[in-house]
Order: C-alpha cells, then sequence, then structure tokens
C-alpha cells in the first residue's frame, strides 16, 4: 500500500471555508464524492459516526478521520489543508490544520489498519507536515504526498 493508490490527486484540496470541526468533516465527505462517487451524506454520517467513538485529531495540528462504507471496492483517501486552523478535540488541544480522511469498505480487515498506519507514520513527520503547510497547492501537495513515503524509506 503507498498514497498513489491510496490518493487521487483529485482528492486533494485546500479549504478556505472550514470553521468548525463538522464543516471540516462536510468538506471531506464532498471530496470523496467528487474525487471517488462516494454519496457525500453517506460519508459524513460514518465520519460523525466514528468521531462519536473518539476524536480521530492525533495531535501536532493533524486529524485523520476514517470510516468504513459500503460502495468501496478498495481503500481511498482524501487530504485538505486548512488555510486558519480549527478546533478538532485533538489529543493534543492543538488546532488542526492538515486532515487525510480514510475511507474503507466494509470489509476491508487489514488493509484499512495498513492505510490508517501509512497515512499516520507520514503525518507524524514533522519534516512532511513543514513541507505541506508551506505549498498550499494541490498539484504540489499530492507530490509531497506521493514522494513522502519513498524519501523516509531512503
Amino acid at each position: 500500500m503507498n498514497f498513489a493508490t491510496l490518493l487521487k490527486p483529485e482528492a486533494v484540496k485546500v479549504l478556505t471555508s472550514a470553521s468548525s470541526k463538522k464543516r471540516l468533516l462536510h468538506d471531506l465527505s464532498e471530496v470523496a464524492e467528487q474525487a471517488y462517487g462516494l454519496r457525500s451524506g453517506d460519508v459524513l454520517d460514518a465520519l460523525l459516526a466514528r468521531e462519536a467513538l473518539g476524536p480521530t485529531g492525533v495531535g501536532h495540528g493533524v486529524a485523520l478521520p476514517h470510516a468504513r462504507l459500503g460502495g468501496l471496492d478498495q481503500v481511498a483517501g482524501a487530504f485538505v489543508l486548512l488555510d486558519k486552523p480549527i478546533d478538532f478535540n485533538a489529543v493534543d488541544r492543538q488546532p488542526v490544520d492538515i486532515a487525510f480522511g480514510l475511507f474503507a469498505p466494509e470489509d476491508a480487515g487489514v488493509e484499512h489498519l495498513k492505510a490508517l498506519a501509512l497515512v499516520s507514520r507520514t503525518l507524524r513527520n514533522a519534516g512532511v507536515c513543514a513541507k505541506l503547510r508551506a505549498n498550499p497547492n494541490p498539484q504540489t501537495l499530492y507530490t509531497i504526498l506521493t514522494s513522502a513515503e519513498t524519501d523516509q524509506a531512503a
């Protein structure tokens, strides 16, 4: 599993409108609809249900909202960079400006966990996050994400 198979270039966005956690999840749902043909309402419901179990703000300005959905045949992702950080109830109480939504088939099993580990490992890297925050261009963000795992392996 790698970012190139997990993330389509059109699933990378820079958001200026997210003013709350719910709005960010709504925006991620719309990205999932545009990039993967998922129903945004279904995605939003699944993300909200997962958040009700516990916040997915993992710290250092990063959130990893994720959910299992019907209608998917493989794990898919959506990345958003926010121009203004928002409160996300993160574990370190820091506002979030990087969010990676992860969507998995209902029966994904280990593939979902592998994808979550890949995204988590990559976005725990302070250097990668600094590059992402410094480049508010969706194509550049996609390139940073898809080359990050190669850079880390080297």
